[in-house]
Formats: structure tokens, C-alpha cells, sequence
């Protein structure tokens, strides 16, 4: 137990140690550090000049004021001068009679910088005509004492103890204020600066060509405008182009019916024989190509259709009774009450491309219908054949891609039945997943909503 928590710790320690990946915190730290640096040497350097302006005003008012303290306690009777002393009193030094405390004369090696100079103060505000001693005083609160021999030969202690002004009690808080206010200014600038990247990239993973999304706001900032139109304007070619995919393809698949029928012709006509069979099943399955290739460029525009209302359950159902009288053994457990908004022909399009993929390949298909806790619905396509290899389950959503590497068309088909259900369920705004049964078989599930 001590272990796991001594290794917890060193994880939490190593995330500290790390910098954070997003670019938001990256900012904030590299902003808020700069301006807390910045602030943190403005700060210092007037409170450094403040030092020293307080210093040199505490010993100008040290030495006038010593000067006047000493002439007037010269002046006093000795029995009067005891009766001065708390009036002479300041809050950094104070009189006293007598030769006070024993202490260290050397100055230069033990008071330094500052005991120097309230020497200086000292001597200077005394003048010539009183003489003084400076002595560093030790012990759990060090001062110092300047003793002053009178005229009458009375010796006067000046018990110095160097301190500047106290700061204001306010000014603490001023400064968490200040730090405050940078953090929520800095915290304000990063998230300006990272909002347009964030719509950037919605838009980017809601791109839609050819559908009818709302296009990305040209405002802002001229530099972030500017972006949003040129992304607006590769959005545009982007859905020229794909339209410009489907006419060239739909063109060609108008040209070459063509001369397929008529190759068809021909061969009708010619004499029984194998190669006849076989001419007619390569011009079938040349024909077949072309209008799976055709409807493949077109299931990237799903959106055409109008999206209407639909019981998931009872659209299944009625799509498994649609192949139970044609003879195929098609299965559905659906869950009525199940109502979506979506696109039917595209859908109807995608569940009877992996219909006929498991029926081919199995002999039968299970159809259910779910629902998960936040509302979306799953409708699954289940077999019990004999799947496919797991590192070729996202290979074979893409187009032409077959498992059986051998040109027969019969047993390989097109390659085209699953990449359609993929395009068509992105579309429309689903998702299409493969993954291969426990017990045997595939599982192709569209998740809707």
C-alpha cells in the first residue's frame, strides 16, 4: 500500500514537472509569467528607491534632530534633563542619561553600511564641541548607541535603533489585487486569442461540402476574418469539386450504358455456348462497377434528401420482411417507440448494403435496434460467418478494397458495398463501426442521433 501511494505521488510530481499540451495553458503560463516578472521587478525597484529615499530622510531628520536635542540638553540644568527625555524621544532612537550598555566599537567590520553612516548623522548633527562615541551593541535585538559627552562632562546615550518606514497595512492587498487582475486579464487575452482556433476546428470536423451547415463567420479581428473567408472559399472548391466527381462519373456511367446494352445485344444474339456465359457475367459485372461507383460518388451528398421522421423499429422491420419474402433468412429484434429524425432512402441504402454484405458471406442476418443512456440509437447487423481480420476492419470501409485478393467478382464483389454504408452514415451524421463477434461472425453497427 505504501508503495502504491509513493508511486502515485511520483506520477502526480512528474505531471507537475511537465508542461500542460494545450496551447490555452501554454499561453496563460507564458503570459501570466511575463506579467508577474514585469510586475515583480516594478515592484522591486520602487520599493528599492523607497529604501533609499526613506534612508537618507531618516538620517537628514537624525542629524538635525540630534543636533537640536543635544544643544538643548546642554543647556538644561542636570536635575531638569531627565524630565526632557521622553519629549526627545522618536520612534527610531531615544535619549537616555548615563553611559548606557557596553558595546563594540568597531564599526566599519561589525556595523556596516548603515552604522557608518548614523555615525556620520551623529558626529555631524553634535558638532566639534561635543564629543561621541558609536558602538555596535549585540545580542538578540543588535542596535547601536552613539554616546555624547555635555559640556559639563555628563555623558547623554542616543540609543539607535535603524528601521524604515512600516509598510501600510493596505498595501499587501493592493498587490493580490494587482496579481488578480493580471491573472483574470491574461486569462481574458488567451481565451480571445483561442476562440477562433476553436471554431476553426469545429468547422474543420463538421466540414460538409456539399451540405446545407452554416458557413464560418467572417468577423473578428481582420486577421482572423480573413482566415474565416479563406476557409469559407476552400470550402466552396472543396464542394465544386465533389460535384464536379459526381457529373463526370454520372456522365460516364450515361455514356457507357451504351455500348454495354448493345454489347449485350450481341451476345444475346450469338449462338449458346460457355463463352457466351461468360461474356454476359463480365457485362453484368461491368455494369454493376460502374453504378456502384456512380452511387459511391454520390453517397458523399446524402444530404439531397429532405430528413423526415421515422420509427427506427418498425423501418427495420419493415426493411427484414422486405427479404423474408424474397426467401432470405433475415432476423429483427427492434425497439419500438424509437423515433429518429434522419435521411431514410440513405439510411435504407446503408442497411441493405451490410444486409446483403452478411447474407453473402453468412446465409443469415440478425437486425437490433438500441438505445443507449444519452439517446443515441444503434442498429446493428449481425452474422455468423467468418469475419474479418481484425487489423482489416477500418481497411475495408475504404473503397475498392476487397478481402479476397483474387479478380473473381462473384465471390470478391465490388468492394464498393461497405465504403458506401460508411459515406452515407457520415452524411447523415452517424458513424458506422465493424468489430468481429465473440461467438463468430461480424457485427456491423450504425449509431445514429
Amino acid at each position: 500500500m505504501r508503495d502504491k501511494a509513493m508511486k502515485g505521488a511520483i506520477r502526480r510530481f512528474q505531471h507537475f514537472l511537465h508542461p500542460p499540451r494545450t496551447l490555452r495553458w501554454r499561453l496563460f503560463l507564458i503570459l501570466l509569467t511575463g506579467l508577474v516578472l514585469a510586475h515583480g521587478l516594478s515592484f522591486g525597484a520602487l520599493f528599492l528607491e523607497r529604501t533609499s529615499a526613506a534612508k537618507a530622510m531618516m538620517l537628514g531628520t537624525l542629524e538635525w534632530d540630534v543636533a537640536t536635542s543635544v544643544a538643548l540638553l546642554d543647556r538644561l540644568p542636570p536635575e531638569e534633563r531627565g524630565r526632557w527625555l521622553p519629549m526627545l524621544e522618536r520612534r527610531t532612537y531615544r535619549y537616555e542619561l548615563g553611559a548606557g550598555l557596553p558595546g563594540v566599537p568597531e564599526l566599519g567590520s561589525r556595523g556596516g553600511e548603515i552604522a557608518q553612516a548614523i555615525n556620520g548623522a551623529i558626529n555631524s548633527g553634535a558638532g566639534a564641541g561635543f564629543p561621541v562615541v558609536v558602538e555596535s551593541i549585540p545580542g538578540d535585538h543588535p542596535h547601536l548607541q552613539a554616546h555624547v559627552t555635555l559640556g559639563d562632562g555628563s555623558l547623554v546615550t542616543i540609543d539607535v535603533m535603524p528601521a524604515l518606514m512600516p509598510l501600510a497595512a493596505w498595501l499587501p492587498l493592493l498587490l493580490a489585487g494587482q496579481l488578480l487582475l493580471l491573472l483574470l486579464c491574461t486569462w481574458f487575452a488567451v481565451r480571445q486569442a483561442i476562440r477562433p482556433l476553436a471554431r476553426f476546428a469545429k468547422a474543420a470536423e463538421t466540414l460538409d461540402p456539399g451540405g446545407t451547415s452554416a458557413r464560418l463567420e467572417e468577423d473578428g479581428p481582420s486577421e482572423v476574418a480573413h482566415a474565416a473567408t479563406a476557409f469559407n472559399a476552400m470550402r466552396d472548391r472543396i464542394g465544386h469539386y465533389l460535384e464536379e466527381r459526381v457529373r463526370i462519373l454520372a456522365a460516364i456511367s450515361h455514356d457507357l450504358q451504351t455500348p454495354i446494352t448493345r454489347m449485350a445485344l450481341r451476345v444475346e444474339m450469338a449462338e449458346d455456348s460457355p463463352e457466351k456465359e461468360r461474356l454476359l457475367r463480365d457485362l453484368s459485372q461491368i455494369e454493376r462497377l460502374v453504378r456502384e461507383g456512380v452511387a459511391y460518388a454520390r453517397s458523399a451528398h446524402g444530404d439531397v434528401e429532405i430528413p423526415a421522421r421515422i420509427d427506427v423499429g418498425s423501418f427495420v422491420e419493415s426493411l427484414a420482411f422486405d427479404y423474408q419474402d424474397m426467401g432470405k433468412p433475415v432476423t429483427v429484434r427492434g425497439l419500438p417507440g424509437t423515433v429518429l429524425t434522419t435521411r431514410p432512402h440513405a439510411l435504407r441504402r446503408i442497411l441493405t448494403n451490410l444486409i446483403d454484405n452478411a447474407l453473402k458471406f453468412a446465409g443469415e442476418v440478425e437486425i437490433t435496434v438500441t438505445r443507449d443512456g444519452v439517446g443515441r440509437i444503434g442498429i446493428a447487423v449481425r452474422d455468423s460467418g467468418p469475419g474479418i481480420p481484425e487489423h482489416q476492419l477500418t481497411d475495408v470501409l475504404q473503397p475498392f478494397y476487397r478481402l479476397e485478393q483474387s479478380r473473381n467478382r462473384d465471390s470478391g464483389g465490388t468492394g464498393l458495398g461497405l465504403a458506401i454504408a460508411h459515406q452515407l452514415a457520415l452524411a447523415i451524421g452517424g458513424s458506422l463501426t465493424l468489430r468481429n463477434r465473440r461467438t463468430g461472425g461480424l457485427c456491423a453497427e450504425v449509431t445514429l442521433g
